[in-house]
């Protein structure tokens, strides 16, 4: 697999960076606001979370380009 990978939660309200099996920054909205949360999977949930969203069948996020990921960050 190719790095990095971009998905978003299907409601829109989380975009995520992948950029390794170890690796992802998520950005949150939090109220009126967005938050970046950087994530180091050194535990096996957090290695897990990642595994789950390079999966191609999802229920929960959608896969985005990096241009849609891009032009979420300009709107932020």
């Amino acid at each position: 697999m190719h790095f990095p990978q971009f998905r978003k939660y299907k409601n829109n309200l989380s975009y995520f960076k992948i950029e390794s099996n170890e690796r992802f920054i998520e950005w949150k909205r939090m109220t009126n606001k967005w938050e970046k949360i950087e994530i180091e999977a050194t535990i096996l949930p957090d290695r897990v979370f990642i595994a789950d969203m390079l999966e191609a069948n999802s229920l929960y996020w959608d896969n985005i380009t990096e241009t849609e990921f891009n032009s979420f960050l300009k709107s932020v």
